[in-house]
């Protein structure tokens, strides 16, 4: 089965190693016997509604953010229409700033945002730095990343996080949620990058683009994951060595 990705502007939206997160989905999905077909999309590129089972988009700096803020805005139709009919979609950081309705940067400048996510982003003075350990109660798993932000997102009243912050600082510093998530579609701060030493997240987005692909949900085999294991493991130890926050 071949896996249709859409990364949206990997020349602009791309540190702190967030490539790395496709090369997990591409080795995972080869390791069940699958094909990771990644497509660019760059500015000005239209968005293949049918032809995308997971978007992904990474994070970037201020600068970088304004150069594809008014570019994703005019993509948002397309995209919102695609996930409408079950595609899934990964944000990190800037990525994930920009699918709420709007990011207000540390000049008073407000950039549009798509509204994939119920939530908004406010840029601080100070930025939250530093290994972050999540608990996913919608999975039953814990999510290990690092985190570099000044951004403080606010999710809406209801809306869903990603995680409930074991150590670490989250959205804001404050609410004790990182992330946020709805239906097919993930948003978080989280980068290291993150897939690499969360495993069982990655299979979860192959899972929902498989069932895109197929229109039926998927349980993917397992894999010996010693080694994400012991990444993840590593991750914590260093997260909970922050002490816990909330």
């Amino acid at each position: 089965m071949k896996i249709r990705v859409g990364h949206l502007y990997p020349d602009y939206l791309n540190i702190y190693a967030d490539r790395g997160n496709i090369a997990v989905l591409d080795a995972r999905a080869r390791a069940r016997g699958h094909e990771l077909a990644v497509r660019a999309l760059a500015m000005g590129d239209p968005v293949p509604v049918a032809e995308i089972d997971l978007f992904y988009v990474g994070g970037g700096q201020d600068r970088e953010q304004a150069l594809v803020a008014v570019d994703l805005a005019a993509k948002g139709p397309a995209l919102a229409e695609a996930v409408a009919r079950g595609s899934a979609f990964l944000a990190v950081c800037g990525g994930y700033q920009l699918l709420g309705r709007s990011y207000r940067d540390r000049a008073g400048v407000e950039l549009p945002g798509i509204g994939l996510l119920p939530l908004h982003t406010i840029a601080g003075e100070r930025r939250m730095i530093g290994d972050v350990l999540l608990w996913c109660d919608w999975a039953g798993h814990t999510l290990a990343g690092f985190e570099n932000h000044a951004g403080r997102t606010h999710l809406d009243p209801g809306a869903e996080p990603l995680g409930r912050v074991l150590a670490g600082f989250g959205n804001d510093g404050e609410s004790g949620y990182e992330g946020c998530r709805a239906g097919r579609v993930y948003g978080t701060y989280l980068h290291g990058p993150l897939l690499p030493r969360n495993g069982w997240f990655a299979d979860r987005l192959l899972a929902d683009a498989l069932a895109h692909a197929t229109g039926e949900e998927q349980e993917l085999p397992l894999l010996p994951d010693e080694l994400e294991a012991e990444a993840h493991a590593v991750s914590s130890e260093r997260a909970r060595r922050r002490g816990g926050r909330f």
